[in-house]
């Protein structure tokens, strides 16, 4: 595959308008489509949303032409779209009366609204699901969880540098461009380039410095205040796909793009990464990625699934086709992956986020968790709450978190557990409704602290009240309730609050 049979971006902005006006949007689609067919597509199932396709309407043509990839007659794309342009700039090919897509064009709604498309290899982006079986090694994805997943993750501050490493159809970049005044994407892949520049195009977004080459590389010593990647970050036995297979031995690519980009942030800058990480015998995961991390910088690494090396090595197995040839070659295969994870001892793999924030810290914040629970997308703010409140943790001891002011946070409920009909519950607990949903128990101190914890008093005084009610001695209750309210305040329960007295 090269670039050289790739669509030219140079008239993107009068096939935008063609889709805007014929709403090949992602609401436009929901509309028509319905939910269930809608839902089918990010399955990879199409017959539901060829069947709703079958009328003859502008915004039916261009699904089943460019989103679904079946040819439609001339006539028809004549009067959906600038046919001819499409066909000079490469977007389309004729074939006798028929016109085909020639690459995958899937729309895709922006945080604000915006409508946005992502261009990709034909038979990549229906859902994102469907992998890239039979295709050539330099293919292209389109948009699938992994992306979108890290995109809502990603802290959106506006920032003046942002980099995009490994930016395959360019859904990264194209977050990125509307919150940072420059925006350098890289990928290794030649095509993966040519098709970031046509996502903005289609997209209406500002161009990126587009540059060839694998991790850092191509942009040498300049620093940023925003990384992000959705590296080939899969542990696989050789490279046969550039955009999964890092050609790295076991979780390495991961590991050298973390460990070098503490010397690519700006002061105060993020990173965030996608990756997976090997479970070896007789080592703890959480200690090894913690060595991962640079000098200089906090780290937040959550580990959101683990797959034991028989799974892992079927999934993707399934990604690249290969249950579907020959069952000899297919059990060589599924062998080579297991000899690999043999070889490393590996028994699982873990898949998740890690995000690092140059902080500069003496005593740097290096969090790492397992959380496979459902969360709430965007988590943007809650990543950056998270390394604010590891601030106010690093530059408040006992005696300041004392006297300081709190409130719960606004989307915490407070839940009573017991039996029906007992005089008092078994035990309390503080649920959060957003961001990461956490939930956690409280003694009836933290109880009784958060249920009137709204600024007003100081956390000292509120634990004074709180011993002359439960009759305790209120010095020995200050001693040992800092560590409670700490987590309380790490996990996002209580924030600091301005005091509304002196009190």
């Amino acid at each position: 595959m090269s670039t050289t049979s790739l669509p030219a971006p140079d008239h993107a902005p009068r096939l935008r308008d063609a889709f805007l006006a014929a709403r090949f949007t992602a609401d436009g689609l929901l509309d028509l489509l319905g939910a269930p067919a809608y839902a089918a597509l990010a399955r990879s199932e199409t017959v539901p949303a060829l069947r709703a396709t079958r009328g003859e309407g502008a915004l039916e043509t261009l699904v089943r032409l460019f989103l679904l990839q079946r040819p439609v007659a001339y006539g028809r794309a004549r009067d959906a779209l600038p046919v001819d342009v499409c066909l000079a700039d490469g977007w389309v090919v004729r074939d006798g009366d028929e016109v085909r897509a020639a690459v995958d064009v899937r729309p895709y709604g922006g945080p604000e609204g915006q409508d946005w498309f992502i261009v990709s290899d034909l038979g990549c982006a229906v859902g994102g699901a469907g992998g890239a079986g039979g295709q050539g090694e330099g293919v292209v994805l389109g948009v699938g969880g992994a992306s979108t997943t890290l995109a809502g993750i990603t802290v959106r501050t506006p920032v003046a540098s942002a980099l995009d490493i490994g930016t395959g159809s360019g859904i990264q970049a194209l977050h990125a461009a509307q919150h940072a005044t420059r925006v350098t994407a890289t990928d290794l892949n030649p095509r993966a380039l040519h098709f970031t520049r046509l996502t903005l195009a289609l997209s209406g977004a500002p161009e990126a410095d587009l540059r060839e080459g694998s991790l850092f590389e191509p942009v040498a010593s300049d620093t940023y205040d925003l990384i992000v990647s959705n590296p080939p970050f899969v542990i696989s036995p050789g490279a046969r796909l550039t955009y999964r297979d890092g050609g790295m031995g076991g979780d390495d690519l991961c590991r050298s793009l973390v460990q070098q980009a503490g010397d690519r942030l700006n002061e105060g800058g993020f990173a965030q990464f996608l990756a997976n990480w090997q479970h070896v015998e007789g080592e703890d995961w959480q200690e090894q990625l913690r060595s991962w991390v640079p000098r200089g910088c906090d780290a937040w690494i959550v580990q959101r699934e683990v797959q034991d090396i028989t799974q892992y090595a079927e999934l993707w197995l399934r990604d690249s086709g290969d249950h579907r040839s020959d069952p000899a070659q297919y059990a060589a295969r599924y062998d080579a992956w297991l000899d690999e994870f043999e070889a490393r001892k590996t028994k699982a793999v873990g898949f998740g986020w890690i995000t690092l924030r140059k902080s500069g810290a003496d005593r740097p914040s290096i969090v790492a968790e397992e959380w496979p629970h459902p969360v709430e997308q965007p988590l943007g703010d809650a990543v950056r709450a998270h390394f604010d409140r590891q601030d106010y943790l690093r530059t408040h001891d006992d005696a300041a978190l004392l006297s300081d002011h709190f409130r719960l946070a606004p989307e915490v409920v407070q839940e009573q557990v017991g039996l029906p009909g007992a005089e008092d519950p078994e035990h309390v607990v503080l649920r959060q409704n957003r961001g990461m949903r956490r939930a956690t128990k409280v003694d009836t101190v933290g109880a009784g602290f958060a249920g009137v914890c709204d600024g007003t008093l100081s956390a000292g005084r509120i634990l004074d009240a709180i011993a002359q009610l439960i009759d305790e001695d209120p010095v020995l209750l200050r001693d040992r309730t800092p560590q409670a309210l700490r987590l309380l305040v790490e996990e996002g329960f209580l924030e600091p609050a301005d005091p509304g007295t002196t009190a």
